[in-house]
C-alpha cells in the first residue's frame, strides 16, 4: 500500500493499464459540497467477475480502501452487484468513491468472495445471496443472515422476474409454505392514556 495520494485521473489510469479489456468502462463524476463548493469525486468502474479480486487488491496498493456496501439490483437479463469502496479516507480533500460494478447473467449467478481481503464483505454477500439469489463462491460462512430459515426457498426478494416476491405473499406472507400450526404470538393491549379533562383536578405541584 503506498501513501501516495492519487488525483482520480490517476486512480482511473491504474486499473486501465492493468487490467485492459477486463475493465470494460471507467466514468469519473464530479460533485461540489459544502459553502465552500469542496469537490467530490466518484469513479465508476465497470469490470468482468474474473478480476473482482485482483481489482480489490489493486486499490488495497494504491491505499486501503473502505467498504461501505455491496448493492445490487435486477437489471433484466442480469443481476448487477455494485461494490462501493473509499479510498484515502481521513485525507481531508483528497478522499474519494471507487465503486466496481459486475454485471452477472442470469444463467450464472456466482461471483467470487472478496471476504479474503475485506473480511467484513462477508456480511454484505450474505444478503446478496438471500434477497437476489447470488452464489458467492468460497464464502467462509453462507447461513441465512437476514431472511427467516422457514423463507421459501427459491424466492429472492430483491428479483422482478419469476423469482421474486409473489403477489399473493405480499399481502399473505405466512401463507406461504410457512408452518400453519404456528400459535400467533401474545400481544398485550396497551393501557389507554387519558387525557385531563376540566373536572379533572390537578396533580399537586402541576402549573
Amino acid at each position: 500500500m503506498t501513501e501516495e495520494i492519487l488525483t482520480p485521473e490517476q486512480v482511473a489510469q491504474v486499473f486501465r493499464d492493468r487490467f485492459g479489456a477486463a475493465v470494460t468502462d471507467i466514468r469519473i463524476t464530479e460533485r461540489r459540497e459544502g459553502v465552500k463548493k469542496n469537490p467530490n469525486y466518484n469513479i465508476w468502474i465497470d469490470i468482468d467477475r474474473s478480476i473482482l479480486n485482483p481489482a480489490v487488491a489493486t486499490l488495497i496498493d494504491i491505499h486501503f480502501p473502505h467498504l461501505a456496501v455491496i448493492s445490487g439490483v435486477d437489471a433484466g437479463d442480469a443481476v448487477r452487484l455494485i461494490y462501493h469502496f473509499t479510498v484515502f479516507y481521513g485525507h481531508r480533500g483528497a478522499e474519494c468513491t471507487v465503486s466496481f460494478s459486475v454485471n452477472l447473467p442470469k444463467g450464472d449467478l456466482s461471483i467470487p468472495t472478496i471476504s479474503g481481503l475485506i473480511p467484513g464483505a462477508v456480511f454484505s454477500e450474505r444478503e446478496k445471496q438471500e434477497f437476489l439469489g447470488v452464489r458467492v463462491i468460497d464464502i467462509p460462512d453462507g447461513r441465512r443472515l437476514f431472511l427467516p430459515d422457514d423463507f421459501p426457498e427459491g424466492i429472492y426478494p430483491w428479483r422482478k422476474d419469476e423469482t421474486g416476491v409473489p403477489e399473493g405473499m405480499i399481502n399473505e406472507l405466512w401463507r406461504s409454505k410457512r408452518p400453519v400450526d404456528r400459535p400467533a404470538p401474545p400481544a398485550d393491549e396497551k393501557a389507554l392514556c387519558e387525557l385531563p379533562t376540566e373536572d379533572t383536578p390537578a396533580e399537586e405541584g402541576s402549573p
